[in-house]
């Protein structure tokens, strides 16, 4: 048995999961169509969005897909454990630029760096860095 993640976007699946790539070290190994479906259920000019998408990132599998009346995540978060506070910093810099900080990245009594945001995807991202903290 495994766990994973499903996430919704209103058409910028694609996008964000490239963004993840990019910025995150994360891979893309799966990008599926709707218009690549038997019977496409979505709005015509809906075709080159992703119906099934699936995106390799710190040894999680996170899944996506476009959705047209999807909502930004609530009350859940992809999690992100670094390994310094160099690279907390960096990623919270990468993942705030046009998002939503719930808790701006700080030093915590459980965690070296610590944030809670939502990215300009509607991803909502947890960050923690142990350090000695741990």
């Amino acid at each position: 048995m495994r766990l994973g993640v499903y996430v919704n976007y209103r058409g910028t699946c694609e996008e964000a999961f490239r963004f993840y790539e990019q910025h995150l070290g994360a891979r893309v190994t799966s990008l599926l169509r709707h218009k690549q479906q038997p019977n496409p259920q979505l709005l015509a000019d809906w075709g080159e969005k992703l119906v099934h998408a699936r995106l390799d990132l710190a040894g999680m599998t996170v899944m996506g897909a476009d959705i047209p009346h999807a909502e930004p995540m609530r009350s859940a978060y992809l999690t992100l454990t670094l390994e310094s506070e160099a690279e907390a910093e960096r990623v919270y810099a990468v993942l705030i630029e046009g998002g939503e900080a719930f808790a701006k990245i700080t030093k915590t009594p459980f965690a070296n760096r610590f944030a809670m945001l939502r990215d300009r995807f509607g991803t909502s991202w947890m960050l923690l860095h142990h350090g000695d903290q741990a």
